[in-house]
């Protein structure tokens, strides 16, 4: 009741007030906004650009692979003293490997998908004036810009960008003096990640304590669609994870600046024993950081999955199959993600008996996954589809999902994983199930949502040429790695041509290479289609996809509040779709049930007596005029 009072307080001051907002001036209204719309767009505006970035990264290490002992003049022209002579230096390209995954783990598919998707829904689907905190928010926002600069400043430092693996395992992380990139760099690397996870935090604060005390008048847990129970699982999973995180980083720092010795042992650099370390253990590091590390896997794919589920139940015109289901595989996948971080480390000489335990746990966090995997499948099955790029990248992510995860059945077995661990089937395990699945589910919402966002749509036709290119390429770059990791070629390497056994798969490599070109490639398409729609896209409808979630019933033009006058009230649940009986073939939330007679079914009343009363007479009349006839 409190709340209500609260947003009526709201509807009053935004409906009076309403003509302020048109005089804030560039700085409050673009840049230190706390509008939770602009900041959504903040988020993934930023989040697009370290992408690009992260793939730019991706190619000059691919180049590397594939052409080992080739020099290439303008190598040396854009990264200088980091290629000498052409070719990549070998400190440098483990350098660009760190890097790459920080930013597609962190800042792309971390904040650039959970920051604008929750921003810019949370509020929108519950019926919220904005996020219970709209400074914080903004906050949030600008602690991830900071970091992202940080991050990106480590390229300007002496002897380049940490290098220790985005995993920064100790000791590489915890000497200063191991390499050059443990220096500067690893410091820089460490400062961002911090004010990131501060980021991450306010944020994941903000969008629980939204969806707990800002929903508007009928809407109950059950009638939130999947996109919200995908975002507050996740702002829970971040809550209790990242914390961790940053106990790991700290020690660390202890470790690199005052001589402490939490992750560190015997130290022999060069023949000759470092300053006396004793007792440290670098396997405690791994630890603390697979404790966030394997909850971040699913922070990162969840808000994946309910924005493919929203988008497929409204493309594929009919509800979504087992919502209940649904709702408790997430809860489930949310609790199961922290007993899980063992499988990581199956390679540290872990006792067997732990090992088989932290399999077990593996295993069973595959049955939520598989729930999930049929009902979108159900949910496709004899529906009426309309192919739109969303909805063409929303069943791109469910085939990813698939075919990574049913490699995280070889790799969940401490048997296979001792093998395959160090080896490229690692690598093409998880960049199909986290990095491509992720990566197709934000694109479906970035298609989906855009006309919310900036009021017009994207080209359909450059959205399918995208979809196309970077499914195929995404394929072709990451599904031959299972050969070569089967195969025995382990990860990150800097050359292969130095072991005959393996030079046979530098055609493979030359292969994959070019497959990740043309990937890139498209994504130039993306970034056309995206800029140039903001500004000349043809202009959006109120509800262009004919949806029947909260979002749509807000009017097309901004307005600080999201709604003029009242906020709407929730009368049924999101997928009321091509329901026998209605006049059309989608019934928004905000239709009272009194109205929709013809379609209602008993289920429809289970928690409103009153209705269920008028329904029985409704049906008992309609049926002895049938009689009559």
């Amino acid at each position: 009741m409190s709340t209500l009072a609260v947003q009526d307080h709201g509807a009053v001051h935004h409906g009076e007030d309403h003509g302020h907002h048109h005089h804030d001036t560039f700085l409050t209204k673009y840049i230190f906004s706390q509008d939770h719309k602009m900041i959504a767009k903040q988020f993934l505006v930023t989040g697009i650009t370290m992408a690009f970035i992260a793939m730019i990264l991706s190619i000059l290490f691919r180049i590397q692979l594939a052409y080992p002992d080739k020099a290439f003049p303008l190598m040396e022209t854009l990264l200088g003293r980091f290629a000498p002579g052409g070719r990549l230096d070998s400190n440098f390209y483990l350098a660009l490997v760190t890097i790459h995954g920080t930013i597609m783990v962190f800042f792309v598919l971390t904040a650039g998908l959970s920051g604008t998707f929750s921003n810019l829904l949370i509020p929108l689907q519950l019926g919220a004036r904005d996020m219970a905190s709209p400074f914080m928010n903004m906050l949030s926002y600008w602690f991830f810009f900071a970091a992202s600069v940080v991050m990106l400043s480590s390229f300007l430092v002496q002897k380049g960008p940490a290098s220790g693996g985005w995993t920064i395992y100790p000791p590489l992380s915890a000497l200063p003096k191991a390499m050059p990139g443990s220096g500067m760099g690893m410091t820089l690397w460490l400062i961002s990640m911090v004010l990131f996870i501060a980021s991450s935090l306010m944020g994941a604060i903000n969008y629980v304590s939204t969806v707990l005390n800002m929903r508007t008048k009928g809407m109950d847990l059950w009638k939130m669609p999947l996109t919200i129970w995908a975002f507050f699982l996740t702002a829970i999973l971040g809550i209790l994870a990242f914390p961790v995180l940053v106990a790991g980083v700290v020690l660390l720092i202890f470790d690199r600046s005052f001589g402490t010795s939490f992750y560190l042992s015997e130290i022999v650099i060069g023949g000759s024993s470092v300053q006396p370390f004793e007792g440290g253990s670098p396997i405690l590091f791994q630890h603390l950081f697979w404790f966030l590390g394997h909850p971040e896997v699913y922070i990162v794919i969840m808000p994946a999955m309910g924005i493919s589920s929203e988008v497929m139940s409204v493309n594929s015109r009919k509800p979504i199959f087992g919502y209940h289901a649904m709702v408790y595989s997430l809860i489930g996948i949310t609790v199961l993600s922290f007993i899980v971080w063992g499988h990581h480390m199956f390679v540290t000489g872990m006792n067997p008996f732990l090992g088989g335990v932290f399999m077990i746990t593996t295993l069973i966090i595959a049955v939520p996954s598989a729930v999930k995997t049929f009902n979108w499948l159900a949910t496709l099955w004899r529906g009426n589809i309309r192919f739109t790029a969303a909805m063409l990248f929303a069943i791109g992510m469910v085939s990813f999902f698939i075919s990574g995860g049913l490699t995280g059945i070889f790799l969940g077995n401490a048997a296979l994983d001792i093998n395959l661990h160090d080896t490229y089937f690692v690598v093409a395990h998880f960049h199909l199930v986290m990095g491509s699945a992720a990566i197709f589910g934000m694109l479906a919402g970035v298609y989906h949502w855009f006309p919310k966002m900036y009021g017009r749509v994207m080209n359909e036709k450059l959205g399918y040429l995208h979809f196309w290119l970077t499914f195929i390429g995404a394929y072709l770059v990451f599904f031959p790695m299972h050969f070569m990791g089967l195969g025995g070629v382990p990860r990150r390497y800097y050359a292969f041509t130095e072991f005959v056994e393996w030079n046979k798969w530098l055609s493979v490599n030359v292969f994959i290479t070019w497959a990740a070109i043309m990937a890139a490639v498209a994504q130039v398409a993306f970034a056309v289609n995206f800029i140039y729609s903001i500004f000349w896209g043809k202009r959006a409808t109120q509800n262009p996809w004919q949806a029947n979630t909260l979002e749509w019933t807000a009017p097309v033009e901004h307005v600080h509040g999201n709604w003029y006058g009242e906020i709407p009230t929730v009368y049924r649940w999101p997928y009321d779709y091509s329901k026998p009986g209605a006049e059309e073939d989608y019934i928004p939330q905000t239709v009272p049930l009194s109205q929709t007679m013809s379609s209602n079914v008993q289920h429809d009343f289970e928690d409103n007596p009153a209705g269920l009363d008028a329904y029985a007479k409704f049906t008992a009349a309609k049926k002895s005029s049938e009689e009559v006839k």
